[in-house]
């Protein structure tokens, strides 16, 4: 997924670029800025058959429910288990970070735009968790539309949420120079990376604003969210570095509103070995950095979520940057590849 005019040791994989004197990045954000700032902790047709088309609340007013449920001293305590809602979960890390919830005794929703995975993606979770705690339905983060339903389908099925991950995201699984990318590929990556999670973001705090206890939103970052080239990928690594200032904006605008109990956080998994990071294994040094710095969903989901547990768990309401893969462990992973031939063909095969 790299390029190198030399050797992989010249030049960084694009999440983290070529060595500098200070390597380590644990955050996007390197200014204080006038919102709080982020506390860095470092290393899946149902749709049917349970969707109501009837909303439970009204959405008239949001910032005056806030109001009267936050300021007022109406807020619920959150406690385990927690309701979650995981965009794009029928495959990949999101399907893990699903498993990984239930385990902890978590009730999760799946959704993804096709409605053939995200059925097959609910029976297979049910089989191993029960039918009570895993709710699925289709929903294409594109479509508002389809987004306000995915709102109605929680509250008719689980009445709030109180962790939503905004996982859904697309390179077209095309990596090639921008010049040389179609028109469709370009709207796909943009429409889903960008549009589709401004949509969520939205309909997310919507949402929590109306609920008592609130809720906390996790928007996960990608190869560029550190301001870093993506060549082959320019368009996804222009989406990805949206995400963290949509982010900080969204963290300003509630902090603006007064809001106290409902958060917006970032969530970096670092490489994972999904079909979109795969599909980019073609050069030798793409090759190498996923050899050397990827890892299954599992791995990384069985990191992720119980650092995501633990915010509400401890009543934190600050912005939170979780990383999986930092700075440090990546520099660390590198040089033993290259001092002791670690990880070589851990994945692919490298010429």
């Amino acid at each position: 997924m790299a390029t190198a005019t030399s050797s992989p040791a010249c030049q960084f994989l694009t999440h983290f670029g070529s060595p500098r004197p200070h390597p380590i990045i644990f955050s996007p954000i390197s200014k204080q800025t006038h919102f709080q700032p982020y506390r860095i902790i470092a290393n899946g047709s149902l749709r049917n058959n349970y969707f109501s088309p009837t909303p439970t609340i009204s959405s008239n007013s949001p910032l005056l429910v806030k109001a009267q449920a936050s300021i007022n001293g109406e807020r619920e305590p959150m406690v385990p288990p927690y309701n979650v809602l995981i965009t794009g979960s029928s495959k990949g890390i999101g399907y893990a970070l699903a498993k990984k919830f239930l385990i902890a005794g978590d009730n999760v929703i799946i959704c993804s735009r096709s409605a053939e995975r995200v059925e097959s993606a609910v029976n297979n979770l049910r089989e191993e968790y029960g039918e009570q705690r895993v709710w699925g339905t289709q929903c294409d983060v594109r479509e508002a539309e389809s987004v306000k339903n995915l709102v109605l389908f929680a509250q008719k099925n689980l009445g709030y949420i109180d962790i939503w991950i905004n996982n859904a995201g697309s390179n077209a699984y095309s990596y090639k120079p921008l010049a040389e990318a179609s028109d469709e590929d370009l709207i796909e990556v943009v429409s889903t990376n960008t549009l589709g999670l401004m949509i969520c973001c939205r309909e997310a705090i919507k949402m929590m604003l109306q609920q008592p206890r609130g809720g906390h939103i996790f928007n996960i970052d990608g190869a560029g969210s550190d301001g870093r080239p993506t060549p082959r990928f320019a368009a996804y690594g222009a989406t990805k570095r949206s995400v963290v200032h949509l982010t900080k904006s969204l963290q300003a605008e509630l902090q603006m509103q007064d809001v106290k109990n409902v958060v917006v956080h970032n969530l970096s998994p670092g490489m994972v070995t999904t079909d979109l990071l795969m599909s980019g294994a073609t050069t030798k040094q793409a090759k190498f950095f996923i050899n050397v710095l990827a890892e299954p969903a599992e791995v990384v989901a069985d990191y992720l979520v119980p650092n995501i547990r633990s915010i509400p768990a401890s009543g934190s309401w600050k912005p939170t940057y979780i990383r999986f893969l930092t700075g440090l462990k990546a520099y660390s992973q590198i040089f033993s590849r290259l001092a002791f031939g670690a990880r070589r063909n851990r994945y692919v095969h490298e010429d």
